[in-house]
């Protein structure tokens, strides 16, 4: 049966962990439901084996391959023994476990055990408990006392900041209490500060980026509240307001409805407004917005000017100072925009397609997020809104997604050039399928699969692990839903797989790729089984890590690769019927104790494909990488300190290292750009640097962050000229004015100008003409647009932080008129070509 695309119910329960990340720390969410705690009540406890068997398979139905396992010697599993360290929460009821590491290489993990249920379970029994490691987790104390016991709930959980700071949010019923309960720390939780707040929190407390001081908070009845000394003191900065987010330095930008009006978000009634000194003063940067939001130095926000229009999506570089309409088709209510990844340099949108189609269309965009071309059509976004798109983190320029085809099967796809060309992934080396399939392919499992519960996991790859990615997925034509997915790797960014564990699992990179962790994803059964591989995948050793199995809750490891030591979560039913949390911390270091020597790490050509061009072998995005990285046969540890390094060396531009740009599409038949018939005579709404600007383009532009050298140029000819215009500056206040006064805006209306000045004399005439001419070799000779942007930080809404934006310089000059109530440019007209290289996590929705 081929699996369709379909909004699938769930099928049954599976324990998942919820993953957030931050620079200053990783919280992993693990739970259990009363259908996992029935299903343990009524298993006894099986006796321990050393036989590294985990109990039977579950079926797989896809195309076989044998996975290679080595045994564990008998001085291994000693030495496993001796430093694996279980930890038993006894008599603790918590249905939510919430684990948080402070700081990077501290050692400290927080573990909060609670509920997420309303305050009324509080009263009723349920508690919340916090617990403390200092040694990663190999063992805890449980310092509740020093919250006075207090009950948190999952919904806030632990938030993490710079500097080791800390904050727990109290659930604090409304009625009766003027405000919440929170409990800062500055020390990783050795101590904590209780703080009566003088209002109830709507979401967790965000961080600024770098200094913990600056907290914001929302409450409950839509005011947004600032602290400038870690929660001690707040002051309220505005009412009404539906949502926030820092940008760069101490700018603060929050949506608001201007009275209080019910679902002016979904109407779009709200205004945008931003503060650059901490809640003393505001500007208005745009009303009638839909949704906004910030991603590096980037900011987005939609506009729905009535309920009948659809909206359009603008673009900001110099923190709303100015902003212009990007390229991109408009959406309707039913649609929604949604920034997939980005950074310096592009962005990737995807725009929904009308209707419930469950797919839209992937666009990238230029270096100023302005300018976006099409880069994957019936790219799939399913019913509840999840993309499979994933950025394959260990190797530049790798991103994979599933689209929807035709025919209605998912299939999965892998860009090598930041979007520039897609393709189906290789079939893995190990791995046939049978002869009447036409067209066999991996097709890997992504969000979509992990929402339908399908599989635990999604794709992983590690800055770190230089090459290395470990995926789910099936083998065939499509992706399928008859074919159990099985764990497939790759060791060079995703150009050759191999299968590698039969079935789903729970994976985690160590060591930075020196060492893999997996334990086989169970639903209805006990675990007590880890494998490992030194090798990246290619052989898998097994070790029973308990005497007693329990249900399996997730996998959890310091972020950042560097560890050597892994925890393993779960719960155990107990003889009195009741379920206990169960941790086990499995110490890798003295199993594998020699340090990495030069002699372990080769020299690796990124991007190498065997054949074609050796010249160009390698050359992906202008550039050819050779990594240092540790060689497959070798058993080592590569450490704390190991840091990746690299050696680059330029490549010739060829067409593969430009993209078509807007109006223009790639030949079917030819890599030549050739102009969209559609796009003929367009005048298309974009205004940049505060002028009517005429964009001639050659069809062509350079992928961002290309950093080819000579070669193929393409040539400007005579091409469709395309005038953008429109760019708005924020709102300020009216020009006054006693007398009317008359612009003239379009060309007609500066030649029926001229004739009148024309006849007034041959002299005025003359000499403005003069002044025209020498106003325009100076705007010719000076004119250079400068656009600078910084890397891209998402906010991590697990940890309530927003994560350093850099500050871009403003280069868009302004020379606006304000007429009445309306803004408008009036500006002067100039020829440049359009040069563009290419940029979030902000959803339009």
């Amino acid at each position: 049966m081929i699996w369709r695309l379909v909004v699938l119910s769930a099928v049954g329960v599976l324990l998942l962990g919820a993953q957030g990340r931050s620079r200053w720390g990783r919280t992993v969410t693990f739970h259990r439901t009363q259908q996992d705690e029935s299903q343990g009540r009524a298993r006894a406890r099986p006796r321990r084996d050393t036989s590294g068997s985990s109990g039977t398979s579950r079926p797989s139905h896809g195309p076989p391959f044998t996975p290679c396992r080595t045994p564990l010697t008998p001085a291994e599993h000693q030495v496993l023994d001796d430093n694996t360290h279980e930890t038993g929460f006894n008599g603790d009821d918590g249905s939510y476990v919430i684990l948080t590491w402070v700081g990077d290489g501290t050692g400290v993990v927080l573990v909060l055990s609670t509920f997420s249920a309303p305050i009324d379970s509080f009263f009723e029994g349920g508690s919340s408990r916090l617990y403390r490691s200092t040694d990663y987790g190999k063992s805890f104390h449980d310092i509740s006392h020093r919250i006075n016991n207090t009950f948190i709930r999952e919904e806030f959980g632990v938030s993490v900041g710079p500097g080791g700071s800390v904050i727990l949010t109290a659930d604090v019923p409304v009625v009766d209490h003027r405000g919440g309960i929170i409990f800062t720390s500055r020390d990783a939780g050795a101590t904590f500060k209780f703080i009566q707040l003088p209002f109830h929190l709507a979401q967790p407390i965000t961080y600024h980026f770098l200094n913990p001081d600056y907290l914001v908070a929302l409450s409950i009845d839509g005011g947004l509240w600032l602290s400038l000394d870690f929660g001690a003191m707040w002051t309220k900065v505005h009412d009404g307001v539906h949502s926030f987010s820092w940008g760069a330095g101490i700018n603060l930008f929050f949506s608001y409805s201007r009275v209080d009006t019910v679902e002016a978000d979904e109407r779009g009634d709200l205004v945008l407004k931003r503060t650059t000194d901490l809640g003393k003063t505001f500007t208005t940067i745009h009303e009638d917005i839909y949704s906004f939001g910030y991603i590096g130095a980037f900011l987005f926000f939609s506009v729905m000017e009535d309920l009948r229009s659809p909206r359009v999506m603008y673009f900001s570089s110099d923190q709303g100072d100015t902003f212009s309409q990007a390229l991109l088709p408009s959406a309707s209510t039913e649609q929604f925009y949604s920034i997939l990844d980005g950074d310096e340099d592009m962005l990737f949108m995807h725009v929904d397609n009308p209707g419930d189609t469950f797919f839209g269309t992937m666009y990238t965009s230029d270096d100023r997020g302005i300018l976006f071309s099409k880069s994957l059509e019936r790219h799939l976004f399913d019913g509840q809104r999840k993309s499979d798109f994933t950025n394959i983190t260990s190797l530049r320029g790798v991103y994979l997604t599933n689209k929807l085809d035709d025919d209605g099967r998912i299939r999965s796809v892998i860009s090598f050039n930041r979007g520039g060309t897609w393709r189906q992934l290789n079939k893995p080396e190990n791995v046939d399928c049978e002869e009447q399939v036409q067209n066999c392919n991996l097709h890997i499992h992504g969000e979509h699969s992990r929402n339908n519960h399908i599989v635990p996991m999604l794709a992983l790859s590690e800055p770190t692990a230089i090459g290395l990615v470990i995926a789910h997925g099936t083998v065939g034509d499509s992706l399928s839903s008859s074919q159990h997915p099985d764990v497939f790797v790759s060791s060079d960014g995703g150009y050759n797989w191999k299968g590698t564990l039969r079935g789903p699992h729970h994976y985690s990179i160590l060591d930075s790729g020196g060492l893999i962790v997996a334990v086989e994803a169970q639903r209805e059964r006990q675990v007590k089984t880890i494998k490992f591989s030194t090798d990246e995948g290619q052989c898998w050793k097994s070790y029973n890590f308990t005497e007693q199995p329990f249900f399996f809750a997730g996998l959890a490891s310091e972020p950042g690769t560097k560890a050597m030591n892994v925890s393993v979560w779960g719960f155990r039913p107990e003889e009195d019927g009741q379920p206990m949390w169960v941790a086990v911390t499995i110490d890798f270091q003295s199993l594998i104790t020699r340090e990495c020597k030069e002699q372990d790490y080769e020299e690796w050509l990124a991007h190498s494909t065997d054949g074609g061009d050796l010249e160009r072998d390698g050359c992906v995005l202008g550039v050819k990488e050779t990594y240092r990285r540790l060689k497959k046969q070798s058993v080592c540890r590569n450490g704390r300190g190991f840091v990746v390094s690299k050696k680059q060396s330029p490549c010739l531009c060829t067409r593969d290292d430009y993209l078509c740009d807007y109006g223009y599409d790639r030949h079917a038949n030819t890599s030549e750009c050739v102009r969209q018939s559609s796009a003929a005579n367009k005048t298309l709404e974009l205004c940049l640097d505060g002028e009517e600007d005429e964009l001639l383009t050659a069809g062509y532009r350079k992928v961002p962050s290309d950093r080819c050298e000579g070669g193929f140029a393409p040539q400007l000819a005579v091409q469709t000229v395309i005038r953008p215009c429109g760019v708005k500056p924020s709102p300020g206040p009216p020009a006054r004015s006693s007398s009317p006064v008359t612009h003239f805006d379009t060309p007609r209306e500066r030649l029926v100008l001229i004739l009148v000045c024309a006849g007034a004399g041959v002299i005025v005439l003359v000499a403005v003409i003069s002044a025209i001419f020498a106003v325009k070799r100076v705007v010719y000779r000076n004119r250079t647009p400068v656009y600078r942007f910084s890397n891209l930080r998402i906010q991590d809404d697990d940890s309530g932080i927003t994560a350093d934006p850099e500050s871009a310089t403003n280069s868009n000059g302004m020379a606006c008129q304000q007429d009445s109530d309306d803004l408008r440019c009036h500006c002067m007209k100039h020829r440049y070509q359009i040069r563009t290289s290419g940029f979030g996590g902000y959803r339009d929705d």
